[in-house]
Formats: structure tokens, C-alpha cells, sequence
């Protein structure tokens, strides 16, 4: 076996590690806070909002992708589940016309926001062992999607990254169609009483670039306070608690669209349509 492919395996195992025992719930939150980031490229939010599926169908949305992404993060892409993935992934979006630099866009804050997340919220700090591996897992699942141009390194990507939010990030109403439509599926998963408090948390979270390219308001200063307070909190009584001794793994838990389990062949848009012409469903 090659070094590279040592390294490789070692980045699945170390990608594993962080998703089922040391931060199930961090990565969860972040990849959330990754997926809102990207509603603000007018081009991706253009996309999903082209026919409104989205907005009729927000909790199969996030079901879709959430499931694809955990059977990649928990499973691997080199296991039979995760190649699955990879391939359902793949047919999905192979029916849409998507920029390459938009795909290496969200490609690169999968990669990126978990680490950044962790940093501010984690209840330790990542080590660079884990940002290497968050960055070689992303990057080679970017590979194997057909992705072109990937950086070779973690800093370029991140320079890619920012660059790509300067110029492309600017208010639209898709932006603001998808915005609304994933704030308000957060919202649902919590008593009606306490939807504007969620709203005003995930203002909070967003930066406010994110929250201008939306047309959200921008969070007050306290709102903001609280939210990294009681994230930090929770951080600190994490320090404090035994290890984790089994793994959380999201793909064994229910999914509101799928109650009764899901086959990988369910995920995503359901209706075959023309590659030419198909923007009536959206990729997860």
C-alpha cells in the first residue's frame, strides 16, 4: 500500500471518528451553517428555487442530503454503502447544468465550515491531524464526483473559498425564497411558541454578509452574545463528560421523509427528466 493511500484510509477513519463519536452533533449543526452559505450565490439558489420544490418540499431536502452526506462521513466513500452514495449523488446532479466553480464552491465549505465551527464551538479544538482529514476526505469525494480545478492544499481552498463568497455573494430573491424556506424548516422542529426565537438564533449564527444576501435583519448584538454564550457553555460541560463509547450514526436514525428507512435509489428528485431541459427538480 502507497503512503497516499494510507493516507487516504486514514482520513476516513479520522472523518469517521470525528462525525459518530467526538462531534456528532457539531458536524450536524455545521454542515447546516455550510448549506445556508451556499444560498448565497444567486446561481445555487437559483437553481433550487427555479420551480419552487423546494420550498414545497424543504424537510425532503434536508433529509436527501443529510443522508448522503452521513453515509459518506460514516461509512466512507471506499465502502460499499458510501460508493452507493457517491454514485446516487453523481446521477442527481449528472442530469444539471452546474458551474464547476459553484460545485467546487460547496465542495469547499463542506470541507471547511466543520473546522470553523469547531474552533468557535467545539468542546475541544480541532487538531491538525483533523483539519488535514476534513480537507483530504471533501477533496477526494470531490474527485470521485468529476469536480475539476480542486486546490492541492487546505489554504488554497480556503483562499478559493473566500474569494468566490466576494464576488458572488449579493442579494436575489432566490436567495431569499431558499433562505426562508430552510429557516423556517429549523423553525418547524421546535414548538410554534418558540419559532421566533429560533429565527432570531439563526440570525445570530449567520454572518451578516449572509444575512444581507438573504434579506434578513441582522441580529442584535445581545442576541448574538447569548447564542456564543450558551454554544460555549454547552462546550464546557462536553469537557466534562466521559468519552463517547458507541457511535451516533445518523444513518440509523429516522428521517421525517423516510420513517420506515430509506433505500439509496430514494434519494432525491423521484421523476426522470431530460438533462437538457430538467430544472423541475433540484439536486439534494
Amino acid at each position: 500500500m502507497t503512503q497516499a493511500e494510507t493516507s487516504d484510509s486514514g482520513a476516513q477513519a479520522i472523518v469517521h471518528r470525528m462525525a459518530c463519536y467526538d462531534f456528532p452533533w457539531d458536524m450536524t449543526r455545521s454542515l447546516e451553517m455550510a448549506l445556508f452559505r451556499t444560498y448565497c450565490s444567486p446561481r445555487i439558489s437559483g437553481l433550487l428555487a427555479s420551480t419552487g420544490e423546494f420550498e414545497r418540499c424543504p424537510q425532503k431536502r434536508y433529509d436527501d442530503t443529510d443522508i448522503i452526506v452521513s453515509e459518506l462521513m460514516e461509512w466512507g466513500y471506499d465502502s460499499e454503502r458510501g460508493t452507493a452514495a457517491l454514485a446516487r449523488l453523481n446521477a442527481i446532479h449528472g442530469r444539471f447544468r452546474i458551474a464547476n466553480e459553484d460545485f467546487l464552491y460547496v465542495l469547499s465549505t463542506f470541507a471547511l465550515e466543520p473546522i470553523r465551527w469547531l474552533e468557535r464551538f467545539g468542546w475541544r479544538a480541532p487538531s491538525e491531524a483533523e483539519r488535514q482529514a476534513m480537507f483530504q476526505f471533501w477533496r477526494e469525494v470531490g474527485v470521485r464526483m468529476g469536480i475539476r480545478e480542486i486546490p492541492q492544499d487546505r489554504s488554497e481552498f480556503e483562499r478559493y473559498n473566500r474569494n468566490y463568497e466576494r464576488s458572488h455573494f449579493r442579494y436575489s430573491d432566490s436567495n431569499r425564497r431558499i433562505g426562508v424556506a430552510t429557516r423556517e424548516l429549523f423553525a418547524s422542529w421546535f414548538p410554534r411558541l418558540l419559532h421566533p426565537l429560533v429565527r432570531r438564533a439563526i440570525y445570530a449564527l449567520l454572518e451578516p454578509p449572509l444575512c444581507e444576501a438573504f434579506g434578513f435583519p441582522q441580529a442584535s448584538g445581545f442576541m448574538v452574545g447569548v447564542c456564543v454564550a450558551a454554544l460555549r457553555m454547552r462546550a464546557r460541560v462536553l469537557r466534562l463528560l466521559p468519552a463517547r463509547r458507541t457511535p451516533r450514526l445518523r444513518t440509523a436514525m429516522p428521517h421525517p421523509t423516510y420513517p420506515r428507512g430509506y433505500r439509496i435509489e430514494d434519494i432525491g428528485p423521484t421523476r426522470p427528466r431530460p438533462h437538457s431541459t430538467d430544472t423541475a427538480d433540484a439536486p439534494p
